[in-house]
Order: structure tokens, then sequence, then C-alpha cells
């Protein structure tokens, strides 16, 4: 829907709260047919898909499918498969002292009309992967597409148009204003994903309607890496350079800053510039394998703060902002009161902050004084240790030894934590967070204990002892 007005957005919940009142979309078979039709869609349109966030992102077309397309399909596989099993009722013993009724059922209800306001940086994975939790959850849903990638938005919406009804799936398409439009109307689910600024302006605007939200931020510190002296630093260095690499670094999950032990700062900085040469060559604004950031802005942005480190620039440093590609760079030594460290960075700058190995507890203490990040990422032989940190730090997700692939592991839950979102999704924590638990105890009218009932004088004693032995 292009440019929608306040009362075609109206009008089109309308319709979308009409059809789920219908209870077609209760129906676990009808859903099941509706992703298999989402899948089939998306492998239908795999090349136009390809195309279009070249065209927005410049991104190469193996990690367009690595990122988006492929990682769709199997999030997709996983409701087919897991939707069944998932959708029956949870079935409790309700305990004696609910005698004669024993038997309590927890069933999985759709929450009804959902909107779901998608990201830039991966279009279909942030925009389809949380429709088909969603639709698995037995929800209409309104997507909210971004307008800063215009290719990808215009073909989404083409997508959804010649592939589902609208009043049962729709997008819109529009600037701040029309997602305003979309956030004053009443739905029953809210998801968003994006920056921390807006999360608080999204929960405001639910709040006016006591609608539920889930919300996959950022962080509003970023996301740290710790590679500590015992660390295989080749290693760590090509899987870094990889990952700061990937969409300009324009990744929610992506590595902010890293926090790497003094003793071998130099040789792992000697590393990570050739992992770098490796992985986008040594004019990577110039290759095909290497993204742009999504727009001139963003450029300009980049670039500016670049400028303000540039005397600890030690690798990159450079761009071209005609095509918008700005080199992985490397700030170092940043101190740990530079500002450059104090919020999401979003794009191919890395700050090296050093630390004595030694005193690694008092690095681990300033990262958890801070915003609670979506990401963790560690470097280090001493499993042990790390395990420590993963079990008492509070994040969104991590990997030891490894970057983003927590992220593409099939059951497990994405989510975030305070600054970095509140909600999870993937798979069965996906169908649970666009489902509500609703608890029915099934009672009976023959042999009723009276033990709750009035009047106690005179029945106290015995109805005590046996509540008392119930209830333990």
């Amino acid at each position: 829907m292009e440019s929608a007005t306040k009362e075609q957005i109206s009008k089109l919940v309308a319709s979308q709260r009409q059809y789920f009142k219908s209870g077609e979309t209760f129906d676990i078979n009808f859903r099941i047919n509706q992703l298999k039709k989402l899948k089939q869609m998306v492998i239908d349109n795999e090349e136009a898909m390809t195309k279009a966030m070249y065209e927005d992102l410049g991104r190469h077309y193996v990690e367009a499918y690595f990122c988006d397309i492929g990682s769709v399909i199997l999030e997709i596989n996983e409701y087919i498969k897991g939707l069944r099993r998932w959708a029956k009722p949870d079935r409790h013993f309700s305990g004696f002292h609910c005698f004669p009724s024993l038997v309590t059922k927890v069933y999985k209800i759709p929450y009804g009309n959902t909107l779901i306001i998608s990201p830039f940086n991966f279009p279909f994975l942030l925009s389809l992967g949380v429709l088909a939790a969603s639709m698995a959850g037995g929800n209409t849903a309104v997507i909210k597409a971004s307008s800063k990638t215009v290719h990808c938005s215009d073909l989404l919406e083409k997508m959804i148009g010649e592939t589902f009804p609208e009043n049962y799936i729709s997008v819109i398409k529009g600037e701040h204003e029309i997602a305003d439009y979309c956030l004053e109307e009443r739905y029953d689910k809210i998801f968003y994903t994006g920056s921390p600024k807006v999360g608080r302006h999204v929960l405001e605007m639910a709040s006016r309607n006591l609608t539920p939200v889930a919300l996959e931020l950022g962080g509003e510190n970023g996301n740290w890496c710790i590679v500590r002296k015992d660390a295989d630093l080749k290693d760590a260095a090509k899987k870094i350079a990889f990952f700061k690499a990937c969409n300009s670094g324009q990744v929610c999950i992506n590595i902010n800053q890293i926090a790497v032990a003094k003793e071998v700062a130099g040789d792992f900085i000697k590393e990570l510039k050739a992992a770098f040469e490796k992985t986008v060559g040594v004019d990577p604004v110039n290759s095909d394998e290497y993204a742009k950031l999504v727009t001139v802005d963003a450029y300009d942005k980049c670039a500016k703060e670049a400028e303000e480190y540039r005397d600890r620039i030690v690798y990159g440093g450079f761009g071209n902002r005609d095509n918008q590609k700005y080199a992985p760079t490397i700030i170092y030594p940043v101190n740990r009161d530079d500002s450059i460290i104090d919020h999401e960075l979003f794009c191919p700058l890395i700050p090296i902050v050093p630390y004595e190995d030694d005193k690694i507890d008092d690095m681990v203490d300033f990262i958890e004084e801070r915003e609670h990040g979506l990401a963790l990422y560690i470097f280090t032989r001493n499993k042990k240790w790390a395990n420590k940190v993963f079990k008492t730090s509070q994040y969104g997700g991590g990997c030891y030894n490894e970057v983003i692939l927590h992220l593409m592991v099939k059951g497990a839950p994405f989510n975030g934590t305070g600054h970095s979102g509140m909600g999870a999704y993937h798979g069965r924590y996906g169908f649970d967070e666009f489902t509500h638990p609703s608890t029915v105890l099934y009672g009976s009218r023959y042999f009723n204990l009276p033990l709750r009932l009035h009047p106690y004088e005179g029945h106290d004693k015995w109805k005590y002892r046996l509540l008392k032995f119930f209830e333990r």
C-alpha cells in the first residue's frame, strides 16, 4: 500500500479484525497451508529478492541467500514441521484440592491482529521470518516495511499481495508518519525490530491500548567481543572480519567494539588486517562482495565519526560517497570513556579497547555496568571462564569462539533483554510469542468436596486439615 492514508490503514486493520473473527486462522491445517504458500513465494522470488537486496544494500547474492533467503526458508520449515505439536493443548493434573475437577488444559490462543515493523538491514529475514511466527500462531498481520530499502519493500508488497488476501496479510510502506498511523491503530500484538530509541516510541504508543509488544533491539551501547591473550588470534580475526564486513556492519547482533588483551593487541590487529584484505580485498569500496551503507546519510555519519578518531585509525579510514561504501576501519587504542563505544555504530568502524588480561574481570564488570547488549562474543581457550561469563552476564545471546551463528540454530530463541529488547522468536519460541496461553479447568457436577465453601464455623477443623494435606 503506497503512502497509505490514516483512513486507509484504519480500514485495512478493521478488515483484518473482521477476518480474524471468522475463525479461519484458528485451523491448524489452514496455518500450515499458508506457511507452505509463504515458503513457495520465497523460493519463486529468489532471483528478484537477490536483485532487490543488491540495489538497496549492495549485497552479494551469496550473502543475500545466507542471511535472508535461506534463513527464511529454514525458519518457515521449522514452523511447518513443529506447528501441530506446539499447538496441542497442554494437559495438567489440577490437584486433589480441586477434586473432582482433576483435568486442566492450557490452550494456545492466537492474539489476533498483529503489526510487524521491520528494519532495513535484513529486509526479508526480519519481515518474513517474523511473519512466519505470526502466521503459525494463527494471527493476521500488517507488515510496516522500511522506507530505506525501496526496492525490497516494493518487492515485499508485490509478493505478499500476489500470495495472500490483504485482510489476512498486508504490507504498508512509507516514512515515520505512516508508521505512526499504524501504531495509532489497535492491535493485539506488536513486533518491532530496530533501535532502542524507536523501541521506546513503539512501547509508548502501544501502551495507550495496553497492547503486548516484542522488541528486538541492537542495544544502547552495542555488542561486545572479548579476545583474551590465549585466544586463537588468526581464527578470531578471520571470523570477526567476515562478520564486520557482512552487510557493511549493519547487523543488529554485529560486534560493536572489541576488548583485546594488551599482551596480544598488536598481533591481533595484524591478523585482523590480513583477514579483512582476504575477505573484501585491499580496495573494499570498489568490491562487489562488499555491501554499501543504506543511505548517504548513513555513509556521512560513519565517515564523520571516523574523522573524529583519525589519529587512531590503524587500518581503513576511507570510503566512496558515490557508492556509499566505507572501508572496514580499525580504531586503536580506544579508551573506556570514548564516545564511540557509547552507542550502536551500525557501520564498519571497529573500536578496539585494550585491557590487561589479568584484569579481565574488571573489563567484564565494565561491560556489565552498561546497558545490556543483544549479543556477546568471547574468544579464548579458557572455556570454564567463558561459561562463567555467559551464565552470569545479561545479554541476548552469543557465541564462544564463533560469531553470528547462534542466530541460525534451529529451535533456539533469538531475543534481547533490557535495552536490547524483550520477547523472543524462532521456532517454538516464535509460536509462543504470537499466542496467548489460556488455562481452562474442567469441572464436575458430581462428588464436589465443599472444602472452599462457607460456612467454615463448625467445619473448620476438618476442612483445615484436608486443605493442609492437599495444599502442601
